[in-house]
């Protein structure tokens, strides 16, 4: 015996509502894409400039217990995080502090950094700060540009993959899907406000192979469709094909989701922005492919 979610002769018409579900479509990617203009986005440290100490101590690092220790200074955006550093010593706990550029500062003040390692030394006693790194606003601002370039090359890369593989029009369907995956996540990071930083844009090329990989698999039924049923109405074959993956669809993207939001439950605040990308990445994937 094996599950079936979606039964064989399942027979839903997608396009019956085309005209309100393309335009829906379009009016959300147009309003994000407004959104994300007008309020901008929540750019974490990788993308604002700060400043990495680098902690060790014998006792573990009790994240939530460094950030109420740094709470009174008012740095802005901290992360905090336990690291594994094989180079240490086994019976030392290594964290990673970052902290925000200050306003009108390039590069973090020594009074800055004793304050913060007062403030830690009242949880940690024995804490040493074994490294600090900043990085200004110039360098911030170039990986912006190189984040942001690297998902405009993933997208011209599958345009000419989908291209080869099927035929122009496939390519331009399937890059029009993950432009409006890609567009309506960042949109949603605006409007909420979350922390965009780097593990986000990981997330969003994650969000591009994950949706790209669905579409491929309704286009393969597609073509085999085309080929089988050349008397049949385009409009026809297309809902068929969808019909026919959609089991694999919702099994796939279901199980994604369960343990996305395992992970967005439980995973701490370290990751939350990656996996909140990620399941809404799923979401919209998932939607845009159909």
């Amino acid at each position: 015996m094996r599950l079936r979610l979606i039964p064989d002769d399942t027979n839903i018409d997608f396009f019956k509502h085309a005209k309100l579900t393309f335009g829906a479509s379009c009016v959300a990617v147009l309003l994000a894409l407004a959104v994300w203009f007008t309020m901008g986005l929540n750019y974490g440290i990788d993308f604002r400039g700060g400043t990495t100490l680098r902690t060790q101590s014998d006792a573990a690092v009790d994240v939530a217990a460094y950030r109420e220790a740094l709470a009174p200074l008012e740095l802005g955006d901290v992360s905090i995080s336990e690291v594994f550093d094989p180079a240490s010593d086994s019976t030392k706990h290594v964290a990673m502090v970052r902290i925000q550029a200050q306003e009108g500062e390039e590069a973090a003040s020594p009074e800055m950094i004793q304050n913060v390692e007062q403030a830690l030394q009242t949880v940690a006693p024995n804490i040493v700060f074994t490294s600090v790194e900043s990085v200004g606003p110039k360098v911030s601002g170039e990986l912006i540009q190189t984040a942001f370039l690297a998902v405009a090359a993933s997208l011209g890369a599958i345009l000419i993959y989908i291209w080869l593989r099927f035929e122009w029009q496939f390519s331009v369907g399937a890059v029009a899907a993950l432009f409006h995956d890609v567009v309506l996540t960042i949109g949603v990071f605006s409007i909420l406000q979350i922390r965009f930083d780097l593990p986000v844009i990981a997330a969003i090329l994650t969000i591009i192979g994950y949706s790209i990989n669905d579409t491929v698999v309704i286009f393969d039924r597609l073509r085999e469709n085309l080929r089988k049923y050349k008397k049949r109405d385009l409009r026809e074959i297309m809902n068929l094909s969808v019909n026919e993956t959609l089991s694999r669809t919702l099994m796939t993207s279901g199980t994604t989701l369960l343990a996305l939001i395992a992970l967005l439950v439980l995973g701490g605040d370290v990751i939350r922005g990656f996996v909140f990308a990620i399941t809404w990445g799923v979401v919209v994937g998932t939607y845009s492919s159909v």
